[in-house]
């Protein structure tokens, strides 16, 4: 696969360096100069130096042959508007790194597809923990082939979980509605907004992302 990165720091670095390793290939864009300078002595793949959030950057390293664009940037506004001239260029997926939990609410709204917000995850862990419920950690529950899949039901007509149309194999295991959490079963009646979490094989990954984004009014992967 050929990944493609907006920003330079520590978690684009670790990310591309396990993705090298794999074989994939790798394309970093970064504003600082010196920063390409530091990290290339350790990566070996493609650097490009400029915006990433500019359509002219973004254009010459070729939308329709990127299989992802991750934009990580330390600033919530840059990967935003990144996110944005990429969608608009045609990329075919889109990770928006969000600090500020409000612009969550914004990039749905702009219809920004895979929004991780890397706070709330290390709050929700860090809270889990203090209480007593952090004993087993996502990476130790999903092993070998198990993925979760999660997106947002957009649709205004209301359905129920046994009417999605999901792999075999592939089971809601809850969903999030107003901030809140709840437990998924096949006759539990989904709402718009609500977003849907799924366990489910990595090989049905793909079907899950087309089936889920072709439906009129669903969304994709978020997280």
């Amino acid at each position: 696969m050929r990944i493609v990165f907006v920003g330079a720091g520590e978690v684009s670095v670790k990310t591309a360096r396990a993705l090298i390793k794999n074989h994939h290939e790798v394309i970093m864009i970064e504003s600082d100069k010196s920063k390409i300078d530091l990290v290339s002595r350790d990566l070996d793949c493609s650097f490009l130096l400029g915006d990433g959030s500019h359509p002219n950057i973004l254009r010459e390293i070729n939308p329709k042959h990127t299989d992802i664009l991750l934009c990580l940037t330390k600033l919530d506004q840059v990967n935003i508007l990144a996110s944005l001239v990429a969608q608009s260029l045609g990329f075919k997926r889109i990770v928006t790194s969000i600090v500020d939990g409000k612009f969550e609410s914004i990039c749905r709204e702009l219809n920004l597809k895979n929004v991780i917000v890397p706070v709330q995850l290390i709050s929700r862990y860090l809270q889990d923990f203090i209480d007593g419920n952090g004993d087993l950690e996502i990476t130790t529950a999903l092993k070998y082939e198990a993925r979760l899949f999660s997106f947002i039901y957009m649709a205004t007509k209301p359905t129920v979980v046994n009417e999605l149309e999901l792999p075999t194999d592939a089971k809601v295991i809850c969903y999030y509605r107003n901030d809140k959490f709840y437990h998924a079963y096949e006759n539990t009646k989904l709402m718009q907004d609500d977003e849907i979490v799924i366990l489910t094989h990595s090989k049905h990954l793909p079907q899950l992302r087309n089936n889920l984004q072709l439906k009129p009014g669903a969304r994709g992967l978020k997280s």
